[in-house]
């Protein structure tokens, strides 16, 4: 495995592994480290996949809307290098700061649309500068595909409208959400969590699993099912209930007043707070044929 902390390096170290696989595609997985299985889940999908495959190491700092969050961000560089090496990774990006955003760094992405609501308005930024580095990591990877996981649905959603938006040759993989035995979703957060919260998290996954219970016993009602969502985070200690609502899963348009359809998904989205940590989920609803 070849670690990479410049732009020059990265390009001339691929570049060479392209030339020894000339016939091989690279499989891109970017990240900010404090890795979990949900992280290498990806690294596995793009290693079944890829001839190459390439992880970056990066806290993305413009991303951030709180500079305590920035702070505060899980850093685990050497246990992250060992567990990619396991994984079999080819190169690792892991770049300082200064090498992505030098002095006089002033050009920046603006998604709008999908990033519009949701985490656009409850992370001001936030997806600004999450474009801002995957357009600058793409243009240095130049993968053909790229892989995420569906727990930053949104994000995901973001991403695409940004390659489609600007023609970027590069394939868009969502992956399955990863989960622990309790069923919360793996986030480097998590890591985060006092040992009370943590007992509490995993009422994000059963309340999202009541809803599609719910739905098959007939409760189409939008506002209902909202009102379900957020009584269930509730009882189940969550500190704050930012948003539990249903949108669209393509737009993210919010679904409130309407009644679901067979045939038509929507995507059940939750951000709550358990011991000071935000954590966020989510599941496609099915309304079954009657």
């Amino acid at each position: 495995m070849k670690l990479c902390a410049t732009i020059e390096d990265m390009r001339q170290t691929l570049a060479a592994a392209r030339h020894r696989q000339p016939q091989g595609t690279v499989g891109f997985v970017p990240t900010m480290g404090n890795l979990h299985q949900g992280h290498l889940s990806l690294v596995e999908r793009a290693r079944a996949e890829n001839g190459l495959v390439v992880v970056s190491l990066f806290v993305n700092p413009v991303q951030f809307d709180r500079p305590d969050d920035l702070a505060t961000y899980p850093r685990t560089p050497e246990a992250d290098l060992a567990l990619l090496a396991q994984a079999g990774v080819d190169i690792v990006f892991m770049p300082p700061a200064e090498e992505l955003y030098p002095p006089g760094f002033a050009t920046t992405i603006e998604v709008g649309g999908v990033a519009a609501v949701m985490e656009g308005p409850s992370r001001p930024g936030h997806f600004n500068g999450v474009a801002t580095v995957l357009c600058k990591l793409f243009n240095i990877v130049a993968p053909e595909r790229a892989y995420f996981g569906q727990k930053d649905a949104q994000q995901v959603a973001v991403v695409r409208q940004m390659v489609r938006d600007l023609n970027m040759d590069v394939a868009i993989t969502a992956c399955p959400i990863w989960r622990e035995g309790d069923g919360l979703a793996a986030s480097s957060r998590n890591s985060r969590l006092s040992p009370q919260a943590r007992a509490q998290a995993p009422v994000i996954h059963q309340a999202l699993e009541s809803l599609q219970r719910a739905v098959n016993q007939g409760v189409v009602d939008v506002a209902l099912l909202e009102g379900q969502l957020s009584a269930a985070l509730t009882a189940g200690g969550t500190e704050k209930v930012e948003y539990a609502t249903l949108v669209d899963p393509t737009t993210f348009t919010p679904l409130a007043g309407q009644r679901l359809q067979p045939g038509r998904p929507a995507l059940a989205l939750v951000a709550a707070w358990f011991g000071g940590v935000r954590l966020i989920d989510n599941k496609m609803l099915e309304v079954p044929a009657r």
